[in-house]
């Protein structure tokens, strides 16, 4: 028996399809050893080390403990069950170093006592599992040191900088090697985007129509200057950066130069440019430029594209019970196809296009710094598995995918799309200004690669006209032309762009930071650690991020610096390529080098007694010049005047870093100094009733704090004005909850009340908003229960029909992610931006049947799942019934020999 030993479960089952009785095919789900997680999993032996902590002794070459982790604890005593009835060991994990090092790691852990090889591949396909069993190698050590190098390199900087950040600016922090510079990128452009000056400026449109045909003109020239656009500005100050090379059109002046040329007619047709342009497609899909299209065409996040990748390559149930992997493997920088996709490929686009669309193989070389050629780009692993012949096998998020690298692949083979551009620029005179107006016109004459893919946009038609006729006006020159209006146009330019997840991708690698493999998790570890959120698909740093970086940068620039970690990147390809030692490197970044003079470890022990908490200045108090600067709390982020510390204000945790301006910050602290004083004592009591303004929003207090009673609070709800917040409105809300009557049905009572989310009516922990603060005194019981009843009950934006077969009505109904159609426990959305109105019977009825068709597919994948987990659960169940029936004769067997004995 040949034992085969992959990572997951499901390459294991797509595999063992494709061979015969003699192998066997088992996983190790992932890495089965690692460095120690925490202190509990270091061996006791070592636990004494001064080093034990970071779990690699670099004063021993770096000489790293590994230990089997519990999770994996039970899969390594399966896989070496399995190997003592295995006649040979092979270890097919991915071919990139991470793959490299898990087959190493397996083969250290497992210790097998028959031959072993290494093979690798691809893609999981019969033929390519073939290739691979028929070229078996030995496991390639320079791979496995430059990740074993990348490994330890990456706890050194983790373990080391995270408890400078513990100590000096919260407690459970981390810092990462990649993570920190990605945190660094995106601090950075939204500083950019705080220095940034805002300029306005004007240009002048005209409408112009000819035969029906309309079309515009915009000035583009001033007495022979060019009018000055929103690249012609300094971004820091607003201002012209070259302001003798330029026209920059006040509105003023904007108004006359449109109101003249609009009066001044004809125009005069100054000249005609006419060109051919040519357009080519893009190379293949590597991992980063896969996550950047997904993102913009399918809104999907690089995580959620690499787990969809994963299952398109690990394989896909198929017609008549077949497995097969879909794409190749999805972890690559490389644009090389192989000849086989080649000539595939060309065939397919001669036999569905036409030979007009195929010039013959193109092949693409990659720009990307440290980009390795050895493996193939992501491509399907049969181009004639076209998108719609797969639509039965895949659901909607991995039938996207596929059909978005299918459509690529085919178009990176295809011709140069080629167009027919025109320029017309038509002249002017206003006063003693000569104006030149321009249109441009674009056709596309060949669509080439553009009928698969890329945005073919809309042709921009001009009529045939010539040089030197007349425009507007009177004017007979054929093809006659109207101006129609001619009008000044406001612009303002706009500060850098925050990063996508997708442009914060691009620009790593563009750095060459980071690894394809890496990339996903990267992006969502900066998010899951809140050093970074999302707001509207962009990316905007938290005041802990700020924080992070503010320390980083100024205490330990070499590390967070891209040219640096790009460095660190390069001298791993190396180390991979058998061009450089592994521990010169690690001793080099931890002890120095001539790259790096001081080492981390010297420059931990420099800095760390010099570090303070980072002064991060939001403004200046306009009364006292004092500055207010942003401090990170043990659980909240709060902005202080310095040198006066009473003087505080706790941020809500809702405020962004963009919302914070100078202004902001000072509001907060001054409803914060006010609320010191009471508005007022409760007549009853006698207790103070404060104001205040805290994380969540601003509430009222009733009483002092004391330790080990909490005083009464109400929240006010957000965007409440605290200024109008009186005694009477406060003793009103403190009364809060009121309680309206009890239910006849259920006998629960219904209470009113105000909180966090504004003012509601509840029964039985069933919440529904209602209008007002006022309406929580005034509403009466049957309004609060038919509020209630109502919550759930669908809002109908248009009655469409009736369905054909049920009879039963069709409805628009609004939705949480937007407006859809319902028929028989099957929704559909209609498609976002799409007006209801226009939603007919027929199209609603499509809708159903693509939805239900989607609900079917998931169902039977559902259905195949949970039958392989009952028959997997049976054969377990089976195993461990023959192991008790054997242990039960093994122990009848023992007590007959010791009887035997014994007589």
């Amino acid at each position: 028996m040949k034992l085969i030993i992959v990572e997951s479960p499901a390459k294991a089952r797509t595999i063992t399809r494709f061979l015969g009785k003699e192998y066997q095919v088992s996983s190790s789900y992932g890495h089965i050893r690692d460095l120690p997680g925490s202190a509990s999993e270091i061996p006791a032996k070592f636990k004494k080390e001064p080093w034990a902590r970071l779990g690699v002794d670099p004063s021993n070459g770096y000489e790293p403990i590994y230990v089997v982790s519990k999770d994996s604890k039970k899969q390594v005593a399966e896989l070496k069950k399995l190997m003592k009835s295995a006649d040979e060991i092979l270890l097919a994990t991915d071919e990139d170093r991470e793959g490299e090092a898990i087959s190493w790691h397996l083969l250290e852990v497992l210790k097998p006592k028959v031959p072993v090889s290494r093979i690798s591949f691809h893609e999981i396909t019969k033929s390519a599992i073939q290739e691979a069993l028929d070229n078996p190698r030995e496991i390639d050590m320079q791979l496995v040191r430059a990740q074993e190098g990348r490994r330890i390199l990456d706890r050194l900087f983790g373990y080391s900088l995270s408890p400078v950040l513990w100590k000096k600016v919260r407690t459970k922090l981390s810092a990462g090697r990649v993570q920190s510079v990605a945190v660094r990128l995106v601090v950075e452009k939204e500083e950019e985007r705080q220095a940034f000056h805002m300029a306005e400026y004007y240009d002048v449109e005209a409408a112009l129509v000819s035969e029906g045909m309309e079309f515009a003109a915009r000035l583009t020239g001033v007495n022979e200057t060019r009018l000055a656009g929103g690249k012609d500005f300094d971004p820091d100050t607003g201002e012209l950066k070259k302001p003798n090379t330029r026209v920059h059109l006040h509105k003023d002046l904007a108004g006359v130069l449109a109101e003249g040329s609009e009066k001044n007619v004809p125009w005069k047709v100054a000249g005609i440019t006419r060109k051919e342009a040519t357009q080519r497609p893009s190379p293949p899909f590597t991992t980063s430029t896969l996550q950047q299209a997904a993102s913009g065409r399918l809104r999907q996040s690089p995580q959620r594209v690499m787990r969809i990748a994963q299952r398109l390559y690990e394989g896909i149930a198929l017609a008549g019970g077949g497995r097969e992997g879909l794409i190749t493997y999805m972890r690559t920088d490389s644009l090389t196809l192989s000849e086989k996709a080649l000539a595939e490929t060309e065939n397919l686009i001669r036999d569905q296009y036409g030979a007009d669309y195929t010039d013959g193989p193109r092949r693409y070389k990659t720009k990307s710094k440290g980009a390795q050629e050895a493996h193939e780009a992501i491509r399907p692993t049969d181009i004639s598995r076209t998108p719609q012949m797969m639509d039965p096998y895949l659901d909607s998020d991995e039938l996207g995918l596929y059909t978005l690298i299918w459509n690529r692949t085919v178009a990176s083979q295809m011709t140069n799309a080629k167009l027919d551009k025109t320029v017309v620029e038509f002249s002017t005179k206003v006063n003693d200004k000569d104006l030149i107006f321009r249109s441009n016109g674009s056709i596309v004459r060949f669509p080439g690669f553009l009928k698969v893919y890329g945005d073919r946009g809309k042709d921009a038609l001009l009529p045939n006209l010539q040089e030197g006729q007349a425009v507007g006006g009177n004017a007979t020159d054929q093809p006659v032309v109207k101006i129609t209006e001619v009008l000044p146009i406001k612009h303002e330019t706009q500060p850098p762009a925050r990063y996508t997840e997708a442009s914060l991708i691009k620009k790593l690698e563009d750095e060459g930071i980071g690894r394809p493999s890496t990339y996903a998790s990267v992006i969502g570890t900066i998010q899951s650690r809140d050093y970074v959120s999302k707001k509207g698909g962009a990316l905007i740093p938290s005041y802990i991020g700020i924080a992070v970086t503010h320390l980083l940068r100024e205490h330990f620039q070499t590390y967070v610096n891209t040219e640096f970690t790009a460095l660190m990147e390069r001298e791993l390809d190396l180390i991979a390529e058998g061009k450089f030692d592994w521990v010169e490197f690690l001793d080099g970044f931890y002890h120095g080098s001539a790259d790096n003079e001081r080492g981390l470890e010297k420059a931990i022990e420099e800095e760390l007694p010099e570090i303070e908490f980072p002064r991060i200045l939001v403004g200046t108090d306009p009364k006292t010049g004092g500055a207010i600067v942003l401090r990170i709390g043990r659980n909240y982020v709060y902005v202080r005047v310095e040198g006066e510390e009473d003087r505080s204000a706790t941020l809500p945790v809702d405020l962004l870093i963009d919302e914070l301006t100078p202004q902001k910050a000072l509001d907060l602290i001054i409803a914060k100094d006010k609320s010191k004083e009471p508005i007022g004592q409760h007549p009853e009591t006698g207790q103070n009733i404060y104001s205040l303004s805290g994380p969540f929003g601003p509430y009222l207090q009733l009483g002092e704090q004391e330790e080990d009673k909490k005083p009464k609070r109400i929240s006010l709800g957000k965007g409440t004005d605290q200024s109008k917040v009186d005694l009477e409105f406060a003793l009103r809300l403190l009364s809060l909850p009121r309680d309206i009557g009890i239910d006849p049905e259920t006998e629960k009572p219904v209470r009113a009340g105000l909180g966090r989310f504004g003012p509601y009516v509840e029964r039985n922990r069933v919440f529904v908003s209602v209008d007002s603060v006022d309406t929580l005194f005034s509403i009466g019981l049957d309004e609060a229960l038919e509020k209630i009843r109502n919550k759930n009950k669908k809002t109908v934006l248009k009655e469409i029909g009736v369905h054909p077969e049920s009879g039963e009505p069709l409805q628009v109904l609004k939705g949480r992610y937007g407006p859809y159609v319902t028929h028989n426990k099957v929704n559909a959305t209609i498609g976002k931006g799409r007006d209801p109105e226009d939603v007919t019977v027929e199209d609603a009825l499509a809708l159903l049947k693509e939805a239900e068709s989607r609900k079917s597919k998931k169902k039977t994948r559902k259905k195949k799942t949970t039958k392989k987990k009952a028959a997997k659960k049976k054969t377990a169940k089976k195993k461990t019934t023959r192991k008790k029936v054997t242990k039960k004769k093994t122990t009848k067997k023992k007590i007959s020999s010791s009887k035997d004995e014994r007589e």
